[in-house]
Order: C-alpha cells, then structure tokens, then sequence
C-alpha cells in the first residue's frame, strides 16, 4: 500500500512526480504529496484526497529538477493534510516519504526522539527526525541515513532529501517494494515500474537491507554493512498504453472485458505446440510427489485459491488446504511430511503470504508463487514462478488477475496428471476446455445490459445482499460478495447454501436480495431446495445456473462449460452486477474508500 516516485535529472521534476503518483493511485489515495528541491530550496505540497486535489496546491512557477512524492493508504493517523506524506524533520533540513509501518516507532519516539516535537501522527515521521538527529551528532548524511536505517525495524520504503544538497536522493528498502530506474540523464524512484514507464523501461530492483545513493548521473547500491553491490538492469516489458482507460468510464469495466483475451493470453503462453503444458520440469516433480500442497493468499486471490484447492483435488488427487495468509501465519496449521506451498497474489507483493514465505523458506519447503507479476517480492523469493499474463491491472477489485489465476490452477492440475501418466482417465485437453470458457466469457461480457437489469431489479435500494451455493459455487459466492460489497458498500454475504437454516437464515426478511448460484448438476437439486427456503421467508432470488441445470423462471443461464472450469464464466455476471451496483449508487468505482490495491502491510 502507498506509492512512492522520485526524479533526479535534467528535466522539470515536478510534473513528473504528480504523472507518476497519479499512475500509483491504485496503492491508496487517502492522501498524497511532493516535494521539490530548488536552489532557493524546499518547495513541499500536500493534500488530503486524490491526486487532483494535489494538483490544485502546486505553484505551477516554481520549478525544480529533482524530487520525491507520495501517495498514502493510512495506517498510523488518520487521512489527512497534517498525516500526508512528505514528512519533515524539526529542523526542516530533511524530508521523507515512506512505504510500510515501522515497528518500533513507538519506542523510539518515546526514549531518543522524546525531546522533539512532532507535527503529524504518523510512524513515518520518526525516520526523519531521527536521521536529523544522527547527523547533528556528527555523522555524514549517507553515514547517518546507514544508521537510521540499521535502528528503524519492520518494513519501509524510503526516499529522502536533503535541503543542503541538491544532487542527491537517499533511498532505502526493507519488505517493502521498490525499484530504481535508469535513464540516459536522470534517474527515477518507484514502488512500481508502471509509474515510470513514460521515461523509461530500464530498472534496478532493490533487495531487502539495501540503501542507495542516487545522484543524476550515478547511483550507488549498499547493503548495511557499508558493501557496494553491483547489479544489472531488467527490462520491463509492458506497453504504457496498457495501462490506459482508452474509451473506458472505469478500469474495472475495461478490466472486466479483457478477461476473454486474458484467458486466450495463458493458453498461448502455457501451451508447448505439442498438446503440452510448459511448466517447469523441477516443479513438475515436486508437484507429483507432494503428498499435500497448501495454498496461501488473501482477499480474491484466496478465493482463487479455494477453486484450484477443487481442481487440483479433483484432477490431480492430491489433498490441498487453502489458508488466508494472514491467520496461517500466527497460526499455523500441522504440516505433512512432504509439502509443496502455492502463494497467490495479484501484485506479489501481498505483505501477509511474503511473511509466510520467509517462515516457510526457513522451514526448507518448496514454493511456488502465482502472480501477475514478473520480478515481484513473491516471485524472486519462491522457488518457482507462474505468470498469469493479465496485464496490469488498476482498478482496486480485482477481476481478471482472479479469472487468470483459476485458469493457471486448473493447467497445474492438469499438468500433474499429465506426468502421472493418468490424462486418458479424464479424457479431458486443457487447452480446448479453456478456449471454450474464454468464448463463453465472452458471451456473458456481452449482455451487460442483463446484468444491469438485475442491479435495477435487486439492488438498487437494499443495504444487504446473500449470495448462496454449493460446492464451488460457494466459492464463486464468496468472491461475488466480496465485489459487491468492496465498490457498491452494500453488505454482502456468501454462504454454503445448507448452511442458511443453521442460524443465518434468522436475517432473511420480506424482500432481503439474494444471488443464488447453479453450475454443478448433482448439487442442482438441493440449492433450488435452499432457495425455496428463504423465499418462504421473503427473499428476493435472482438464479444464476449454467445450460443444463437452468429451469424456467432463471434469470441468468450461463453458457454450458466443463463442469471444473463453472468459476470463470460464472464469476462474470457478478462481477459485472457490482459494476453496475456501484455506478447507480454513484460509488468511485475503481477506488473504492479505505482500500487500497497492493496491500504491503500486514
């Protein structure tokens, strides 16, 4: 959460920062800010808000060609102009912007730091006071900033200025992402590459531990034993034009639709030309000979997480658990003797499974991390990586990172039996099942106006809404709820559908909203049963079942699809009912309040 930019170079950097913070929005907006250093000297803006609420307070005069900027997700003090990053030290020589939480802010605030006033609530601010401390004590800067940075404990990414010099950044990197890209006349600083994809595709990444001396023509990379370290640049492969809108009101609903393609992208990308599925042949083998694989994410990458539990349980034979990385790390679970661990995420650099990673790469046990992002923390630090090949994704809810994530599941699945020898029992060729779910994604994308009808029918006014299922279908109901609730704010609930009479069934009321969920046939029977049963009670049903097991009266009849690949064609409609919730109810679609899209603290 939280994104960070920085310029040092030859042109004018204040339009850079805000091009670049506006490109980071999706890591939080409850704030942001830029500060700019000048010959006459420090120029800091603020504001509490998005980004164009900061474009308001620039001196548009006042130019400067190096600087850093930021925009936040709050964690230690409230949203506000007070709280926004950049953060100054007593003094005012020293400025900081800052990624993650320090751990032990409290205590140094309260012992070394207990004589200076601070001006916000923030953890943040305890890092620039501290390094203005360091150096009144006599240090150089760069020898002051090692030693800040040596004292500080938990996760940070850090750039500082220094109002004395105006060729230098200081940058500083601990669990929390950050890169360094490189230019013919300048250098930039970003949490993500897509920042500063308008000035260049060239960059450095920063390990764990590491501080970096960054002037416009050179750069210096150091761990915190004072020890240079050389390391080459990688290219970032991603079209800025990518991450654009183009005719779009929202990323999401442009995100929505590109999940066909997506889809047709990982077919291309995981398919050897000989029926085969590339995956690496190291982790073919540990994949056969796991005796149990446990799959750690959160939010929907955790719901993806369930349905490849399904599929590589049902395709594979192999037992899976699927754990929110949260809870299973402060409360792990007993492990078998021969493990393999899957790690999801979006962005890969989800703080709550990197924490897992790090305890379980101790352990000596394989990992292998899914995301959509190569060169990301969870990629670099896994064994082994599938890339899901969605293309960046902006707005905050999640939809074709999820789509993408199953499809990569069900071709590991799939993959497994493949090397066992078994692919003759299912009879099944990966390829052409997800070519025709991607068709029949396609299909349901067309008829928005469906789904739009639904909203009107449903939605439009109620504060609640269950989602219920069976079997993977509850699965798809629990990430339909989790869309509707994170962009419309309406309260919603996934629930096993035999689960309803065992006490939540007591909230059911005259008109209660519910979206329930058939794709799987030999459970058609005792959903339709559960849905009788709050429609005794007054629930307002909207069905949704796939060709098959749809009888007359169904709203929604999905497009019949292999029974283990339902999640990707029936997660559409919901996905595009919490769209079309959201823009009636005049929700901010892609940003939706207190949440941010790569979440890096715990």
């Amino acid at each position: 959460m939280c994104g960070i930019v920085g310029y040092i170079g030859s042109q004018d950097a204040k339009e850079i920062l805000v091009k670049g913070l506006e490109k980071l929005e999706y890591r939080g907006y409850d704030s942001s800010g830029i500060a700019i250093l000048n010959e006459s000297g420090l120029h800091l803006y603020k504001e509490k808000g998005r980004i164009a609420a900061l474009r308001e307070v620039i001196d548009s005069e006042q130019g400067a060609r190096m600087g850093i900027g930021h925009t936040r997700w709050a964690t230690h003090g409230k949203p506000s102009k007070r709280n926004a990053h950049p953060h100054q030290s007593h003094n005012g020589r020293f400025t900081v912007v800052h990624n993650g939480v320090i751990e032990n802010y409290q205590e140094l605030k309260e012992n070394s730091l207990a004589h200076i006033p601070f001006s916000s609530d923030t953890d943040t601010e305890v890092i620039v006071q501290k390094l203005e401390q360091l150096v009144e004590s006599g240090l150089s800067v760069e020898e002051a900033f090692r030693q800040l940075l040596l004292a500080i404990k938990g996760s940070y990414a850090v750039a500082v200025l220094d109002s004395q010099d105006t060729e230098t950044i200081y940058v500083g990197k601990n669990k929390s992402p950050l890169l360094i890209g490189l230019g013919s006349d300048f250098h930039v600083i970003a949490s993500d590459a897509m920042a500063m994809l308008q000035l260049t595709n060239q960059f450095v990444e920063l390990l764990d531990e590491e501080m970096v001396i960054l002037r416009q023509h050179a750069k210096t990379i150091k761990n915190l034993d004072g020890e240079t370290i050389q390391r080459r640049p990688f290219q970032v492969k991603l079209d800025a034009s990518d991450i654009e809108k183009g005719l779009y009101p929202h990323y999401m609903l442009k995100e929505i639709d590109e999940q066909p393609v997506v889809i047709r992208k990982v077919i291309s990308k995981y398919q050897d030309g000989q029926g085969g599925i590339l995956i690496d042949p190291q982790l073919r083998e540990r994949m056969t000979m796991a005796d149990r694989i446990y799959i750690i994410a959160c939010g929907t990458s955790y719901h993806a997480g369930l349905v490849g539990k399904q599929l590589i349980e049902k395709i594979a034979n192999i037992p899976v658990e699927a754990h929110i990385a949260s809870e299973f790390l402060y409360n792990r679970s007993i492990l078998s003797a021969n493990p393999l661990f899957i790690f999801i995420s979006q962005s890969g650099e989800t703080a709550d499974s990197r924490g897992v990673l790090v305890a379980i790469k101790q352990m000596g046990y394989p990992t292998v991390t899914i995301t959509n992002v190569p060169g990301s923390t969870l990629s670099r630090e896994a064994d082994y990586t599938l890339l899901t090949y969605a293309g960046p994704e902006i707005a905050v809810a999640s939809t074709k990172a999820y789509t993408a994530q199953i499809a990569v599941l069900a071709l590991l699945a799939f993959d497994s039996i493949r090397e066992k020898g078994m692919e003759q029992l299912y009879g099944i060729n990966p390829f052409h099942e997800l070519s025709i779910a991607a068709n029949a994604m396609e299909i349901m994308i067309n008829k928005k106006e469906m789904m739009e009808e639904v909203v009107w029918q449903y939605l439009t006014s109620s504060r609640n809404c269950f989602f219920i299922g069976r079997g993977v279908d509850y699965y798809i109901a629990l990430e339909g709820a989790l869309k509707l609730k994170e962009i419309s704010y309406i309260q919603a609930e996934g629930f096993a559908g035999g689960e309803l009479k065992h006490g939540t069934i007591a909230l059911v009321e005259e008109g209660t909203p519910a979206i329930a969920l058939i794709t799987q046939s030999h459970i058609r029977a005792n959903v339709r049963s559960n849905v009788q049963e709050i429609m005794a009670r007054g629930a307002n049903v909207c069905m949704i079942t796939m060709e098959g097991s749809e009888e007359r009266g169904d709203q929604i009849v999905l497009p019949a699809v292999h029974e283990l690949l339902t999640p990707l064609v029936s997660v559409i409609p919901l996905q595009l009912i919490s769209y079309y919730a959201a823009k009636y109810r005049g929700c901010d679609i892609d940003k939706p309040r207190n949440l941010a899209k790569s979440v890096t603290v715990e």
